[in-house]
């Protein structure tokens, strides 16, 4: 009575899965050098990839951590108009009632003079402000006071960190006056270093602050060049910045208004990241193809050397494919391997460089599949010459070589 089931014809899966594994070992250095090409390229892929995300999340968070909920409007002649200066003074109480979004407003008129103190000469950058730049940019003082409400008509004066350096200020209580433009001004605080931020067109640092209404005292025509503002709600800061807009278009005939977020420049800090990573990605990948050209060596050596061997099997009833599946399973063996390896390595890699860097690590979800993957896949392409070379072997002329 015949089998209702036929046996299967060729190895049994358990021989499969050895026989790769048992020619590897017999390969000895060769298959471990093979191994560590692709180790080395996989690991270039998860480390590469995860130095630039790493990088492109430490830019970001740092722009955050800059003001994520502040504006920055700008004025702007229109080309070819007939125009009258932009406005001197803002009335930022009435721009708080006509935009409810904004916690705190500040105009800044910023003009380049030289301050003399103590019979010095020092070029500055003046900043004619109001007392809400405190609020909108988080100023910290290191003696005395701010500007307050009540100064708009004085000549007082607030000193950033490194004016006072230049200066020679250290504190209030024993400072003479200082001269801008042939006006005295009384010194009344100095601020803690504030530190660059390139979303804020002001440099706080390095200028000395007045009371907006008296940059008339410093030039004959003060024209606002930046409004600084911080919104209540970072998700409706676009529809704010919107609304500012429109409010002080009218206030400033033929000069184009615009207002800017910290949203649009994180965008572009989040497209170019991508780009990086691209790059990055293709550098990685030259490693890769050197990993595997390493394995395409080794299996096209270790087809020329098992020639006979290939012979025997034929001649016992192996069938091509099976041949080209033993050498491909051989290769894809040393893939896994090197390629776990080295997804282990590159991990370690980017974290190293990240903490020395000083940055906090965040491991990026993509470069692991995206590692491995790659690994194998170039393994399978490299090694498919090799294995359809050995399948192709006809039994005689294999068994004829020595």
């Amino acid at each position: 009575m015949p089998d209702a089931q036929p046996h299967r014809y060729g190895p049994s899966l358990r021989q499969t899965l050895s026989d790769p594994l048992s020619s590897l070992r017999l390969l000895g250095r060769r298959a471990l050098l093979a191994l560590l090409g692709i180790a080395a390229g996989c690991a270039a892929v998860v480390a590469l990839l995860n130095i630039g995300h790493n990088a492109a999340h430490e830019a970001i968070r740092t722009f955050k951590g800059l003001g994520s909920e502040v504006m920055v409007g700008s004025f702007t002649a229109t080309p070819g108009t007939v125009t009258r200066p932009a406005p001197a003074t803002l009335d930022t109480q009435h721009v708080k009632q006509a935009v409810p979004g904004l916690r705190e407003i500040a105009p800044a008129i910023l003009y380049s003079a030289t301050v003399r103190a103590a019979g010095q000469a020092y070029p500055l950058s003046v900043i004619g402000t109001s007392h809400e730049l405190e609020g909108v940019l988080g100023l910290r003082l290191r003696h005395g006071r701010f500007l307050s409400p009540y100064d708009q008509q004085s000549t007082y004066a607030v000193l950033g960190a490194q004016a006072a350096r230049a200066l020679n200020v250290g504190s209030v209580s024993n400072q003479g006056p200082v001269a801008i433009e042939g006006y005295l001004f009384e010194i009344i605080g100095i601020l803690a270093d504030h530190g660059h931020n390139p979303l804020i067109p002001i440099p706080v640092d390095e200028a000395i602050l007045l009371p907006i209404e008296g940059m008339r005292r410093i030039t004959p025509t003060p024209e606002i060049t930046s409004i600084i503002a911080r919104g209540r709600q970072s998700e409706r800061l676009a529809e704010d910045a919107e609304t500012l807009r429109d409010y002080l278009a009218p206030k400033a005939p033929g000069h184009t208004v615009q207002v800017q977020i910290p949203q649009q420049l994180l965008d572009g800090l989040e497209r170019q990241a991508r780009t990086f990573s691209y790059l990055l990605l293709g550098l990685a990948s030259i490693s890769l193809l050197v990993g595997g050209v390493g394995i395409m060596n080794v299996m096209v050596m270790n087809v020329s050397e098992r020639r006979q061997e290939i012979g025997i099997r034929m001649a016992i009833g192996a069938r091509p494919r099976d041949i080209a599946s033993l050498f491909l399973l051989e290769a894809m063996a040393l893939a896994v391997v090197g390629a776990l390896a080295g997804a282990l390595l590159g991990v370690a890699a980017a974290w190293m460089f990240v903490r020395l860097s000083g940055w906090s690590f965040s491991l990026s979800m993509t470069s692991l599949p995206l590692g491995i993957a790659s690994s194998l896949l170039s393994t399978l392409f490299f090694g498919l010459h090799p294995a359809r070379s050995a399948a192709n072997l006809q039994p005689v002329t294999a068994l004829r070589d020595d």
